[in-house]
């Protein structure tokens, strides 16, 4: 008390040299005694009034005096003293004016405290009002600061009704009764109402909030709302804006269901659907519209890309984030395969075609299936899967290596003209380093078809100062891992045994010791390594750098596609394989870096075939393959000795397949599948179609400049820059396509004072397009102007691009743009 009582005083001699102390109740003596105020004389009023005054102002006219009265003011009339009281400062000492005192308040604001002695019962709150008052404050702007403490909202009215949201969703009603208890009700809806136009005969704050959800949807859709334009801005921040999240989705949810939401989209055209988000209802519908007319071919590929981006602006986009870009994927794959010509004159075309163009239909497919695995949600993409899965098999797989295999019927030996064999590899891209005295590493992938590949080809392109390019080889036949690895070595006499595994150099080629000691066959002096790829992520950096230093050729072993693909248990799981297979892939040439390898080689072992739904009965080969003696019979190859020509299949001599021994072979057509009892048939390889021959070397260099960058956004203003009305309309464009140098930018935009406030809502925009069509690159946006914008009227004001430092809080201007603000000020917005 008596800590509050000197402050209050000092507060009060700042500006007066005479302060008067009233103790009306007379219990205050002990703590005007205790009053320890340096530079001021104590004195009280017993019947020497006129002494008092002659010294103040005669003798002393310089001293501060704090003048003490044991019992109340005189009347008026009395007071011998009055002029001095009306001219000074007057201390009052009861609880409201110590804390009037305390909050540097004048005088005139004691109804500010003595309406609303609860508020003031907690020094955290007092504190907290302190530090929020300004001095051009008037009682009504202190009132609401004090509605702010109430809420531990920042300040503002809008910052207020967010925290209030905040409550309600965890089933709280805390701030509100303080509000009630504090006699701040009355001011808080009357201030409500003003800014939103929110009127009721008995307001409520769930009231409010169910009309703030509805307003704000009916709004956005052009329609009459209860609530204005003002209302419809503090929903968009308080939504967007990640620490209210939580609480948007809980309210969101209740009152879909309160509102019907669920029925009322389904009536509605997605057209006028697509910049809403205000409840997750919306979002399932765009989605289900854009399957059901995709599956039904009634919408164009434009259309459904145009609307995934813009979904992407949807609070409820990370939920279904894998099932927008499996539509988007699915969209792509239909587009690519409309586009397709299947048709080839020779198998040298065919090659071409597939690395230039066919294999982006498989990739689609792929990533198509990963997202819609990935989704969850795989019931509301049924249809759409249905379209994909038919028309990806019998259009494109079944077409392609249809047409494909009538032009390897007529090969004599497995060769395609102008392009690599994989038994060349050592010899034409191995040894070409070691000429010229360089070391290499070679990572072999299991099962890294060529379309994997090239997605691995572009996230190695991503990194900084890393440059990678990608040519086809044509994998030995039977396309297995076994054959494969063997011939990616040094190899001579490679020749079938009738268990699969395959000899070198006369030598065992199974298993990573038995490679080593072939590659040690390639070069006199050569000091070479194979061995896993796991265990050299698992070295340390200078573990790494020493195999670097002791060795010339490192052969690295990576498998997560086969080992998950290869089993009937796992094979479902091939596109998460996949896209793991990618990421490690990745991560190996970054360490391989770190450890100063710098030439860098991967390729393939095999590639496979891959239909997500499981095949038919139909689906598999009524070949019956026989002959002198059947060795082992694989879903797409037999092996064994004079075996018979048989419909449906190929037959390959040893020495048509540049292998040595006994051995022959035998290719289901096109995709066929053999029947095997406990084998997968979804996942399968060993054949002859493009997706299982055609293979990939990719070749990685390391740059010495950063050539790394983000696209360029620009802001494009459709005549003069000025804004006249509650919204503003800009385009904004990227100004070249994503790719793996030219990397996605992501900005904040919004408009901004000459000081900084903001007077708009926010947008969190990513520019990731990667379409060569500038028109696609473009995105409209529309501002929403807040009512604070009418204190900046016939002012510049800016829209700013802003983008975030690293993973902190704060922000850099990255672009801006400057608008003449001519406003006709009005208590709506006209929309």
């Amino acid at each position: 008390m008596s800590e509050r009582i000197e402050a209050g005083l000092k507060r009060l001699f700042d500006e007066h040299r005479i302060v008067f102390w009233y103790d009306a109740a007379r219990d205050m003596r002990a703590e005007y005694e205790a009053a320890d105020l340096p530079d001021v004389e104590k004195v009280e009023i017993v019947n020497n009034e006129f002494g008092l005054k002659y010294r103040m102002l005669r003798q002393e006219p310089k001293q501060k005096f704090l003048v003490f009265k044991d019992g109340p003011a005189p009347e008026m009339a009395d007071n011998w003293l009055l002029d001095l009281h009306f001219a000074c400062g007057v201390f009052k000492a009861d609880q409201a004016a110590i804390w009037l005192a305390e909050l540097g308040l004048p005088v005139q604001f004691e109804d500010v405290v003595r309406d609303h002695l609860e508020f003031y019962k907690s020094k955290g709150r007092i504190e907290t009002l302190k530090q929020l008052i300004t001095p051009s404050d008037t009682k009504t702007d202190v009132l609401r600061r004090m509605l702010a403490v109430c809420t531990g909202a920042e300040g503002a009215l809008d910052t207020v009704i967010e925290a209030l949201l905040g409550e309600l969703a965890e089933g709280r009603d805390d701030a509100i009764r303080l509000m009630e208890r504090s006699g701040l009700t009355a001011l808080f809806w009357k201030q409500v109402e003003n800014a939103y136009g929110y009127a009721s005969d008995e307001p409520d704050f769930m009231d409010f909030a169910i009309t703030l959800f509805q307003s704000c949807y009916r709004r956005t859709l052009g329609e009459d709302s209860k609530l204005n334009g003002e209302a419809l801005l503090v929903f968009r921040r308080w939504k967007n804006n990640r620490l209210g999240a939580k609480a948007f989705e809980t309210l969101s949810g209740k009152y879909q269901d309160i509102l019907r939401i669920t029925d009322d989209v389904q009536d509605r055209d997605i057209k006028a659907l697509r910049g809403i988000d205000h409840f997750e209802a919306i979002d399932r519908q765009i989605i289900r519209s854009l399957v059901s007319e995709m599956a039904s071919q009634t919408v164009s590929s434009a259309d459904v890309l145009k609307i995934v981006r813009e979904r992407r602006q949807s609070h409820w986009y990370p939920t279904y984030e894998d099932i927008y870009r499996a539509i988007g994927y699915a969209t792509e794959f239909q587009q690519a395969l409309a586009e397709a010509n299947l048709t080839m004159t020779s198998p040298s075309e065919g090659v071409k075609r597939y690395v230039s163009h066919w294999f982006k239909i498989d990739q689609l497919y792929r990533k198509f299936i990963f997202h819609m695995q990935k989704s969850g949600q795989a019931s509301l993409l049924a249809a759409l899967f249905e379209s994909v899965e038919n028309r990806y098999t019998t259009n494109f797989l079944s077409a392609v290596n249809d047409a494909w295999q009538d032009q390897i019927a007529g090969l004599n030996e497995w060769a395609i003209s102008g392009y690599t064999r994989q038994t060349d590899f050592y010899m034409d891209q191995v040894a070409e380093f070691r000429r010229r005295d360089q070391k290499v590493v070679v990572i072999i992938s299991d099962a890294l078809r060529y379309e994997v590949a090239e997605e691995t080809l572009r996230e190695i392109r991503k990194l900084n100062r890393f440059d990678a390019e990608i040519k086809p080889m044509i994998s030995a036949l039977p396309s297995y891992t076994q054959l494969g690895m063997a011939s990616l070595l040094p190899n001579k006499d490679l020749t079938l045994c009738g268990d699969t595994t395959v000899t070198s150099f006369g030598m065992p080629t199974q298993g990573t010791a038995n490679r080593e000691k072939v590659l040690g066959m390639g070069r006199t002096d050569d000091r070479v390594k194979a061995m896993k790829a796991d265990d050299f992520m698992a070295l340390k950096a200078d573990d790494g750098k020493e195999i670097f230093r002791d060795h010339d050729v490192l052969y690295l072993y990576h498998n997560r596609i086969d080992i998950v693909g290869d089993k009937l248990s796992t094979e479902e799981r091939l596109t998460e394989a996949t896209e793991g297979a990618v990421e490690d892939l990745t991560k190996l040439v970054r360490k391989l870096t770190t450890a100063n390898f710098s030439n860098i080689l991967i390729t393939a072992d095999h590639g496979f075939i891959y239909q997500h739904r499981a095949l038919d009965k139909t689906d598999f080969s009524v070949a019956d393959p026989t002959g002198g003696e059947i060795l082992d019979t694989n879903r797409r190859f037999v092996l064994g000795r004079n075996l018979n020509e048989t419909a449906g299949m190929k037959k390959f001599r040893p020495d048509e397949l540049g292998l040595k021994g006994d051995i022959e072979v035998l290719i289901p057509n096109s995709i066929n599948r053999l029947r095997k009892k406990g084998a997968g048939s979804r996942f399968v390889h060993g054949g002859a179609t493009l997706q299982e021959v055609v293979i990939p070397v990719i070749r990685v260099g390391k740059r010495r400049e950063a050539d790394v960058e983000k696209v360029e956004v620009q802001i494009i203003i459709a005549g003069k820059s000025l804004i006249s009305s509650g919204q503003t309309a800009v385009t904004l464009y990227q100004t070249q396509p994503v790719s793996e140098k030219q990397q996605q930018r992501d900005v904040l935009a919004g408009i901004y004072t000459s000081d900084g406030t903001l007077i708009s809502d926010e947008h969190q925009l990513t520019f990731d397009y990667t379409s060569q069509n500038a028109r696609e690159r473009e995105l409209p946006i529309k501002f929403l102007l807040a009512r604070e914008a009418d204190r900046f009227n016939n002012q510049d004001v800016f829209l700013k691009l802003r983008e975030r430092i690293g993973k902190t809080s704060h922000y850099d201007d990255y672009s801006s743009h400057r608008f003449q603000l001519r406003r006709g000020i009005s208590t709506d917005f006209d929309f």
